[in-house]
């Protein structure tokens, strides 16, 4: 029987030290047992490895940074829409979904689908709100403040101990072990992603993330735990390994039972 080809166009190609998720999404789709895909590559920069992994991607167009602002976006995404009609569109990044979650409806109508949170949801997660989102869920968070300037991490200091997190509102995030990497690290992120900058509690011990995706109407559809193996200076992981843990597998349920997330996470 001939499985269905279908086209989907995937962000998030760069491996670099804070690596995008693009490459890891694509394996996956390779793999799908029901259906075959053709991949369209939407790349930033010209050196994003993904681009050149011809096994993975089938063609590469590069997109305006989320800066460049929607219609930049819009009128880039058209002229790649009417050149390869994808079917789906799959955005990986954080700082990129206000732009794609604005323009769902328009893509609808040129026939690409896309499956995002809601405006209210992809709010109420970010890091500047994540203790207020903790409690709302039920969720434990470490106890965190935000800071917008550099003479506030001395106040805020004595209310966590050392060493705490110093993380950019959208990527970055560094152990500080005293005022002064704290001061250093607030300066570095700040004027990397602007502010605020996030200040968090330090919690020992094994990092684990969950990869997964919500209906919408408050049920996994799917959900695998990992363990980090390896992380990077920035914190993020580079390579893991899979595991079953019961309790990641409840937690990440009522994680989407109680928000209704809509889409992957």
């Amino acid at each position: 029987m001939t499985k269905p080809l279908i086209t989907i166009a995937v962000t998030g190609l760069n491996a670099i030290d804070s690596p995008g998720p693009g490459v890891a999404v694509i394996r996956g789709l390779r793999e799908a047992a029901s259906f075959d895909v053709r991949i369209i590559g939407l790349a930033y920069e010209s050196l994003e490895p993904g681009i050149y992994m011809h096994h993975l991607v089938d063609r590469t167009y590069h997109i305006p940074y989320p800066a460049a602002g929607i219609d930049a976006l819009k009128e880039r995404l058209e002229y790649i829409i009417g050149k390869e009609k994808p079917d789906v569109l799959i955005p990986n990044f954080d700082a990129e979904l206000y732009s794609f979650m604005k323009l769902e409806k328009h893509l609808n109508t040129l026939g690409v689908h896309l499956f995002l949170p809601t405006f209210e949801q992809f709010e109420e997660r970010h890091k500047v709100n994540l203790p207020e989102f903790g409690k709302k869920h039920g969720i434990d968070v470490p106890p965190g403040f935000v800071v917008s300037d550099a003479s506030e991490i001395f106040t805020i200091s004595k209310e966590l101990e050392f060493p705490f997190m110093v993380k950019g509102k959208w990527y970055d995030a560094f152990v500080a072990y005293n005022f002064e990497q704290a001061r250093t690290y607030f300066n570095k992120i700040s004027a990397k992603w602007g502010l605020p900058v996030v200040l968090q509690q330090y919690i020992h011990g094994t990092e684990y993330n969950v990869i997964g995706l919500g209906d919408g109407a408050g049920n996994t559809i799917a959900a695998v735990p990992m363990r980090k193996q390896y992380i990077t200076d920035k914190g993020k992981a580079w390579a893991g390994i899979s595991v079953d843990d019961k309790k990641l597998m409840a937690l990440t349920r009522r994680f989407v039972e109680s928000t209704k997330w809509r889409g992957a996470f």
